[in-house]
């Protein structure tokens, strides 16, 4: 059994096979070739127009492809700077994942700016590693969080992954195409988030869950000492910066903050 998984060809392209990358399966292209190889044998890639896409899944050349929607990446600066229109950020720092796109955005504009590739965190770059930033965002909060207001929409996308109906009725075809769904939307959701694990006597655990802006009720379980507890959670990264002192204030102790590849909720 093998799935032929359908990928946008173009400016969806780059951020597509990140988030592949992300949520454990590496896609191989080949500038030369529109058919590209993944890191599980049973699956294997064509790279499309997204406005194609949906027609060669119904017709049946793709089992599933990934389908164009509402995701925006866009272009922001500080809320206190000067910049209003992209063309004022000629010969300044744009960090963002998303590099090539962002090139090219800009050089469709005729303006030269330096492009950084961020590894993370992008959102608080500005303004002292960054002039600029082009990010991700659904309703823009975390951008309004740190401060930081939208001057463009660079693209828009989505990650909904759409299915022939002979293969869905196919078991093993839907039980493929929904693992990968699963692990998609894990990925979506840890970005922009950290795990945190920490360590806290009994008697000081209410304090420290005051502190905690939980995605749900955070794990708790027991240590080899019966007074205390280990405590882990996920938080957004933009707020580890503001919780992590305060949970030392709270008498937590041991506090590790460690990256995240996937959340499945």
């Amino acid at each position: 059994m093998k799935i032929r998984l359908g990928i946008p060809k173009g400016s969806l392209q780059e951020a597509t096979l990140q988030l592949f990358a992300q949520a454990g399966l590496p896609i191989y292209t080949n500038s030369r070739s529109y058919f590209a190889s993944t890191g599980d044998p049973e699956i294997e890639c064509m790279l499309i127009r997204a406005q194609e896409m949906a027609r060669h899944v119904e017709h049946g050349a793709l089992d599933a492809g990934q389908s164009r929607g509402k995701v925006r990446w866009v272009l922001a600066a500080p809320e206190t700077s000067p910049y209003q229109r992209p063309e004022e950020l000629a010969g300044k720092i744009i960090a963002t994942e998303l590099v090539n796109v962002t090139k090219n955005y800009f050089s469709s504009r005729g303006v030269e700016v330096k492009v950084e590739f961020s590894w993370g965190a992008t959102e608080i770059k500005p303004p002292m590693l960054a002039d600029a930033i082009v990010e991700v965002t659904e309703t823009g909060s975390s951008l309004r969080a740190n401060h930081l207001r939208i001057m463009d929409t660079v693209l828009e996308s989505n990650t909904q992954i759409i299915a022939n109906k002979s293969s869905w009725a196919d078991c093993d075809k839907k039980r493929k195409i929904e693992n990968l769904a699963l692990m998609l939307r894990g990925a979506m959701e840890a970005k922009d988030r950290v795990g945190l694990m920490l360590n806290v006597r009994k008697t000081d655990l209410e304090r420290v869950l005051g502190v905690l802006p939980a995605l749900k009720r955070p794990t708790i379980s027991t240590l080899s000492d019966p007074e205390w507890l280990a405590v882990n959670t996920v938080i957004e990264e933009s707020l580890a910066w503001q919780v992590i002192p305060r949970l030392k204030e709270a008498n937590a102790q041991g506090i590790v903050e460690y990256p995240l590849n996937k959340v499945v909720m």
